[in-house]
């Protein structure tokens, strides 16, 4: 961080601490949320809002902070910028205490200045962009793992098994640049460039200019960076072609949706997971928690990081129940969800390094 943005971080910090968010007021303490529940990505969206509301109404149960429940308020955005910008200006109208969940890159960048004018705590967004991660931001909260995190396990597994041709098939905005420029990053650690890149726009499953691009150059892999819908055409277009390549997404792809869209063709398809799918208490407990014969998410690896994220910011919210505020908690955090430690100080806003790797069996399965 150079001194201007050190400067600048510093004035944002001050004005939100001054702000008065305590959380001291009566009634309940809303939340806003900007996700997609409409269009191409809207499983992303509708599973990350039903796993955090499985803690909410949870914690709620049980008395809330001091009798006042946690009210997740959900707009809905379609994975589209300007949606979401107008979603969180919607939010600081309300009064929300903070912002929460969003998914997508492009939306949160699109919610940044909002937030940053109203000194909004915005946490949990479902997107391992480094442009929300770097600098360390003094209003952003980021759970989950890196793009870059991400990737880079991507290519040490294809790399120590000599599969060393790598391609990239990535959305051709913010969120698929933030994914190139990972397994970029990654490469070049290691000598190497990519072989060839091809795109597909935002909400479109167009992949033809994709697979023209890149099936000549005989990859050994394609990571895709790009959501289910996309990243499910683009696997069975170039299977059906016959590409010997292995495919590996990361994890914003959305991992039950893209199994479910491949059909026959999910066999040996790969993700990075940033939540544990299976041995740790956290996953345990959501799945013992959902009720049956109900209309909540089950368990994938989106819902369950609804559902971390929700433990998380529980936690910060009860901690905040007085003078120190909001920020001043969430800046204090060391908190163990089950087993997925997430930690953060006020030079560290990144709360887990968590990743693993997934591949997918004929019957819908992961073995990780």
């Amino acid at each position: 961080m150079d001194r201007r943005q050190f400067l600048h971080a510093g004035a944002l910090l001050s004005v939100a601490l001054a702000s008065g968010r305590t959380l001291a007021a009566p009634g309940d303490i809303v939340l806003g949320q900007s996700v997609p529940l409409s269009g191409p990505a809207k499983d992303l969206g509708i599973e990350m809002r039903d796993g955090a509301q499985l803690w909410f109404k949870a914690f709620n149960a049980k008395g809330g902070i001091g009798g006042r429940n946690i009210r997740l308020e959900t707009l809905d955005d379609g994975y589209e910028p300007e949606r979401a910008k107008a979603n969180t200006e919607t939010f600081v109208k309300n009064r929300v205490s903070a912002l929460f969940g969003y998914v997508g890159t492009p939306t949160s960048i699109a919610a940044k200045p909002v937030f940053e004018q109203a000194s909004l705590p915005f946490v949990a967004p479902f997107t391992g962009a480094e442009a929300l991660r770097n600098p360390v931001h003094p209003l952003i909260f980021n759970i989950r793992a890196s793009y870059f995190e991400e990737t880079e396990h991507l290519i040490e597994h294809f790399w120590s098994l000599n599969q060393r041709k790598v391609a990239v098939f990535h959305q051709n905005y913010a969120y698929g640049q933030a994914g190139l420029n990972g397994v970029l990053r990654a490469l070049a650690s290691r000598g190497a460039k990519v072989v060839a890149t091809g795109t597909v726009e935002r909400n479109s499953a167009n992949v033809e200019a994709a697979l023209k691009a890149i099936l000549p150059a005989g990859p050994d892999v394609i990571v895709i960076v790009s959501t289910y819908g996309s990243a499910a055409a683009f696997i069975r277009q170039a299977r059906a072609q016959g590409s010997p390549a292995s495919f590996a997404n990361i994890s914003f792809v959305g991992p039950t949706s893209l199994a479910n869209a491949l059909g026959k063709d999910k066999s040996g398809v790969m993700v990075s997971q940033v939540v544990p799918l299976k041995g740790l208490g956290v996953h345990n407990e959501f799945a013992r928690m959902l009720p049956a014969g109900t209309a909540v998410t089950p368990v994938t690896p989106v819902a369950l990081e609804g559902f971390i994220a929700a433990k998380v910011m529980a936690d910060a919210l009860k901690r905040a129940n007085g003078p120190e505020g909001l920020l001043a908690a969430l800046n204090n955090t060391n908190f163990d969800v089950g087993g997925y430690r997430v930690k953060f100080s006020s030079g560290n806003h990144a709360g887990s390094k968590y990743v693993d790797l997934s591949m997918l069996r004929p019957d819908g399965s992961w073995s990780v």
